[in-house]
């Protein structure tokens, strides 16, 4: 045997150690779906959106009607029926086929889960969930800023008395729960984006969720809150900060100084624009807290 048939026989024999042990790193990675103008919404129902002594932080909208009661509180606008309404259900039902697609089920054991998922600590991936998913205690998520995790329950998910927490700088709206059926959070802290097959469902005292209530059917909120992803600040910001949606800046930090002309002023300013330039590069908002526009 030549030297060069030596290598490749060692190449082999390392490729085969390797499929052995299992999938390589980052092969169950999770693929967020675009839900596009269906973003833009907090609580978005088929059939209805239903809200009693409850909190919606953020936009409401729905085919048929928005109905919240004297004890309801909706921050945003509400879209009932409307071209709005209308064009994110579309976009709701698209992300919906999107993540069922993009997303198939691993083969391996760790990503396949049945019951109760409390008490669990999961890294970014993809989460295939069998018969009534349960959450009776906390589940962790565990990933960097830019992980991904997608649940896909084949029926029904219904949380009682749980939560869900991240950790690892993981952020909620990077995680999407679709079902095949219905969503019931009974007294559950809830994070991520619910796409759910039929209806969505808060019960309980104290039921919240930080993310996105879209339902094929309706929605319906008893005692709970909704914080949409659409008003979060943008991660990393300090506490106060608005979204950059709702952030305005217009490059012009340094009008005040245009009108000197003497030799030390325009240095200081060649000086003081070359940092602005530098700070942008990594500010989500392009300029800095001292010199950003006042309104």
């Amino acid at each position: 045997m030549n030297h060069r048939q030596k290598h490749f026989s060692a190449c082999l024999i390392a490729l085969a150690a390797l499929l052995s042990v299992g999938p390589i790193q980052g092969a169950w990675a999770a693929t967020a779906p675009a839900l596009n103008t269906a973003s833009n919404f907090a609580v978005l129902g088929g059939a209805g959106v239903t809200c009693t002594d409850s909190t919606i932080t953020g936009a409401a909208g729905s085919l048929l009607t928005v109905s919240p009661t004297a004890t309801c509180t909706i921050t945003g606008p509400i879209h009932a029926g409307d071209a709005a309404a209308t064009a994110a259900y579309s976009d709701f039902l698209l992300a919906y086929d999107e993540l069922a697609t993009a997303n198939p089920c691993p083969t391996d054991a760790a990503h396949n889960l049945s019951g109760d998922l409390g008490g669990m600590t999961l890294s970014p991936g993809v989460y295939c969930i069998s018969g009534t998913g349960l959450l009776t205690s906390k589940l962790t998520l565990n990933g960097p800023s830019n992980g991904v995790w997608v649940f896909k329950a084949a029926t029904d998910f219904t949380p009682i008395g749980g939560s869900v927490v991240m950790a690892g700088g993981g952020q909620a709206c990077n995680v999407y729960w679709q079902t095949g059926t219905a969503v019931s959070l009974d007294a559950t802290q809830f994070l991520g984006n619910i796409l759910a097959g039929s209806a969505v469902t808060f019960t309980g005292v104290g039921s919240s969720l930080v993310g996105r209530a879209l339902a094929k059917t309706a929605v319906t909120m008893t005692g709970a809150s909704v914080i949409g992803c659409d008003v979060l600040p943008v991660p990393g910001s300090p506490p106060g900060s608005s979204t950059c949606k709702d952030k305005h800046h217009d490059g012009h930090d340094g009008d005040h100084d245009d009108d000197h002309d003497d030799d030390h002023d325009d240095d200081h300013d060649d000086g003081h624009d070359k940092d602005k330039e530098h700070k942008s590069q990594h500010n989500p908002f392009g300029s800095n807290d001292k010199h950003g526009d006042k309104k």
